[in-house]
């Protein structure tokens, strides 16, 4: 069975189960501060085990995206290595909340495995929970009598809290769990050891494809549990390992999930998958990073150097590497495997098909700066052995370890075996230290003490009423305690609330809660899942009181004016360069708004100034908002509404138009009742944020106000001071050219004076028999002046070396120059010597082996550095 058909009739039976088919969410999450990946199927579900918000449906099917390579569940050191952990996985699911049981997710689990699948029922072994005494929970004996029913006693394995019992994270829904474990052994390895003595033990042919969660409780800050409102049932079967065991393969990347992929490798270098293990381990890592990379892409997670970009430019150079170590590429290759991807998972996936080529070409440009920065770190590490030898040590130090993990992205192994092919070793204790440093450093920065949540009345849903109003009767609903680096804070929850929470790239609200007895300041505003969290610096002295709750009014007028223009701006993007503009992130704020969007040129000032007059006329076009609420997502897309990808749309959506020939987009912020509000937009800037992404960053209203009257004001300054000229152009003018003429002339007095030193130098050169030698200190205007020298001396001296110490504007500056043919026959070296100068004056430099130069902070040092020169060379 092909896997596309092993996914399609996954999700095909639970539908016969009455369980409705949902999309899978985004890899990248957002609005969940304790994940930054999806790394479950249960993710998107996680409110509704809660209790914080109702299903619509009460049994679900899907294929999730999956990244584990960050937090609890970090695969990533395993990936290739062995041949079933992967970064980006697919997770087959099905759900109950707090519908079925499990008697039902246990039957219809062995149903679907040994009668539609057809595996083969002596080669499968269950796990049930066997008790925890730390959390005072008995053995899951309600599994067994299930299983009893189903398989023989001889099959079902009691296991340990670690491996039957499921937890997000610290924190959380969590709960026992019944695994199901295939034997893929040869019958020979199976008649010599049970397959039960090898279930959870690591054997990487005795493996877990599906585990069944069943999800009673919620982990407390304290490590206490407590029981949730309602039993759900949360299931996930790894694909990969699944299509492996019906495809009857010894490895996940034996099967028709990853062959094409290895094939493309196989051509591409010339080598054969099964050759030897470096070269297999680095054709597992590229076809399986190539996918996480591709994935989170195309959900709007571009590489970068913090937070969850730097993870996936992590991934991306650690595939690299190995294509660069053990496959000989020395030039991009991880995009040329983009069409592979979009084929494989256009299907169940849409939105890698319909931006192949922008992943592509991000996916190339990383591809080719990390090359170039691979390639530099190669030639660095080759000094550091060669250093190393020439003064007989053998250990590379942690710190030179790490500082090329670090910088150049070379992990431990590959400095290692570049060390050991030099006759060398790595200090890997040091390099450890050094790690664990920076990560508790991280540790520190992101430290966050979250309470428990404390219940105040019971919660029939909060109400946002903060699109038509910014102020509103709230109650407390409920509240806790978080501590970080800003100190103690507090988050409450309200039945009602007019502050809009963080969210689509639009900064929360800010505002004031207003009882009788006090007043308690918003200071920000933010989505944990579906609840909007209102963050406050004390607790109400009277938690059931009544409050009024007042926006900001200024500060959330001025954000939807940056809001709204947003839209037309992107809009403008599109009529101007092209539809391949697609939004790539979004900041916006009552002070500017940032747009990010795909483009791969530069925008020239005609583009800018055109877009940003289409956006004005739109302005002055004074278009009403046209705001459609609860529309079916089809419906929205049958309008033409523009989604944004990497964010999880529900059935029903938000539409906001703005002229239905110009701007339709799916939108959860605020905006202006109509596009005159806005009163004015003005581009001040433009530029390239990452490969294939730009960034504009505009002003509205007030700040746009404020910006052209500055700019006048500048120009009236100027006017008086150069007199209130009729032709302000033609005055500057004429004076860039008055100066212009001024530096000429100082370049010509500087040119005689440079000669005329050049004189008397050559008069105090020492002119011996096969070599001339010159230590002066002299004073020049700049540093070309005195490189210039440097090099006219030695053309009219024959064997010089000569030493300059120079006064440079009351700042030290030291030329070393050398006849070539010095250089080759008494092996001296400008840029060696120049760095033993340097320190006379507090400085460093360097150079060629025949002119070098440094610069320092101790102009008192330019005597030392000639005395110092004269000694050097006194015995040449």
């Amino acid at each position: 069975m092909e896997a596309k058909k092993v996914r399609s009739t996954y999700i095909e039976f639970f539908q016969t189960k009455q369980h409705q088919y949902v999309p899978s969410s985004p890899i990248v999450v957002k609005n969940d501060p304790t994940l930054m990946f999806t790394n479950a199927g249960m993710n998107q579900f996680k409110d509704f085990f809660l209790g914080n918000e109702i299903p619509k449906v009460k049994r679900v099917a899907n294929s999730q995206k999956c990244l584990r390579v960050s937090g609890k569940h970090n695969d990533l050191e395993e990936v290739g290595v062995d041949t079933y952990h992967h970064t980006m996985f697919e997770m087959l699911g099905n759900w109950s909340f707090g519908d079925y049981f499990k008697k039902e997710a246990i039957e219809w689990a062995w149903e679907l495995l040994t009668e539609v699948y057809q595996l083969p029922k002596d080669r499968l072994y269950v796990s049930v929970f066997g008790g925890d005494q730390q959390d005072g929970l008995d053995k899951d004996l309600e599994a067994f009598d299930l299983w009893k029913h189903i398989v023989s006693e001889d099959r079902i394995i009691f296991g340990s809290k670690k491996d039957n019992f499921w937890e997000m994270g610290d924190t959380g829904p969590c709960g026992p769990c019944s695994e199901i474990h295939i034997d893929l052994r040869s019958e020979e390895e199976r008649s010599q050891i049970s397959g039960f003595d090898l279930v959870n033990n690591d054997h990487p042919q005795v493996i877990e494809i599906w585990n069944l969660v069943f999800m009673q409780f919620n982990r407390l800050s304290d490590g206490s549990l407590k029981e949730l409102p309602a039993k759900h049932v949360d299931t996930g079967m790894g694909f990969e390992r699944l299509v492996r065991a019906i495809q009857q393969k010894s490895s996940n990347y034996d099967t028709d999930i990853f062959m094409p992929f290895i094939h493309v490798l196989e051509l591409k270098s010339g080598k054969e998958y099964g050759e030897n293990e470096k070269i297999d381990v680095a054709m597992r890592v590229i076809v399986d990073h190539i996918r996480a990379i591709a994935f989170t892409i195309a959900d709007g997670q571009l590489p970068s150097n913090n937070k969850a970009g730097y993870v996936i430019r992590r991934i991306l150079r650690r595939a690299v590497r190995y294509g660069y170590t053990f496959l000989e590429f020395q030039k991009p290759f991880m995009h040329e495997l983009m069409p592979l991807i979009a084929e494989s998972f256009g299907e169940i996936f849409p939105e890698v098909a319909s931006q192949q080529d922008f992943i592509a070409k991000v996916i190339q440009e990383e591809e080719a700066s990390f090359l170039r920065t691979l390639d530099n770190g190669l030639k660095i590490l080759d000094q550091i052995t060669e250093d190393l030898k020439k003064q007989g040590h053998g250990i590379i130090n942690g710190k030179t370890a790490f500082e090329l993990y670090d910088t150049f992205g070379f992990p431990l192994d590959l400095t290692s075996l570049i060390a050991r092919e030099n006759g060398l070793s790595v200090d890997e204790a040091g390099f450890t230290a050094e790690m664990e440093v920076q990560k508790n450093r991280s540790r520190a920065a992101a430290e966050q003490e979250t309470g428990d949540w404390v219940s105040v009345r019971d919660e029939e849903g909060v109400m946002f009423v903060g699109y038509d109003e910014l102020s509103c009767e709230s109650q407390l609903v409920k509240f806790r305690k978080i501590k970080d680096k800003k100190g103690d804070r507090f988050q409450l929850v309200l039945d009602k609330t007019p502050f809009y929470a963080e969210s689509g790239g639009q900064v929360g609200d800010t505002g004031i809660l207003i009882s009788t007895k006090e007043n308690i300041r918003v200071i920000d505003t933010k989505k944990e899942n579906d609840l909007i969290v209102h963050f406050v610096d004390k607790l109400p002295e009277d938690p059931s009181a009544t409050f009024v709750a007042h926006v900001d009014v200024q500060k959330r007028k001025l954000t939807m004016s940056n809001h709204t223009a947003t839209h037309l701006l992107q809009a403008a993007l599109k009529q101007v360069l092209g539809d391949h503009v697609q939004q790539k992130g979004s900041f916006v704020n009552d002070e500017l708004l940032r747009f990010d969007f795909a483009h791969f040129a530069k925008l020239s000032e005609e583009e800018i100034a055109q877009v940003e007059g289409i956006v004005n006329e739109k302005i002055r076009e004074n278009i009403f908002l046209n705001e459609q609420r609860n529309v079916p997502i089809e419906d929205a897309k049958k309008l033409g509404a523009t989604a944004l990808f990497g964010e999880k749309y529900g059935d029903f959506v938000r539409v906001i138009t703005f002229d239905p020939s110009f701007s339709v987009e799916l939108c959860g912020g605020t905006h202006v009742t109509s596009t005159g509000n806005i009163g004015l937009f003005k581009i001040v800037s433009e530029g390239s944020i990452s490969s294939g992404v730009r960034r504009i960053e505009a002003i509205t209203s007030l700040a746009a106000e404020k910006f052209y009257n500055d700019h006048i004001q500048v120009v009236k300054e100027i006017q008086e001071l150069l007199k209130a000229p009729k032709d302000l152009r033609k005055a500057v003018e004429s004076l860039i050219a008055e100066r212009n003429d001024l530096r000429k002339e100082i370049e010509v007095l500087h040119a005689k004076q440079t000669s005329s030193l050049k004189s008397e130098l050559i008069g105090k050169v020492e002119i011996g028999e096969s070599v001339s030698k010159l230590f002066a200190r002299i004073t020049l205007p700049s540093a070309d002046a005195l490189k210039k020298l440097s090099f006219e001396l030695k053309n009219e001296v024959k064997n010089l070396i000569a030493i300059l110490a120079a006064d440079i504007d009351s700042k030290p500056q030291i030329a070393v120059i050398i006849d070539e043919h010095l250089v080759s026959t008494l092996g001296l070296n400008a840029g060696q010597i120049i760095r033993e100068l340097a320190k006379e004056i507090q400085g460093g430099g360097g150079g060629q082996p025949f002119f070098a130069t440094a610069g320092g902070k101790k102009l008192e040092g330019l005597d030392p550095v000639i005395d110092k020169a004269k000694t050097m060379f006194e015995s040449i």
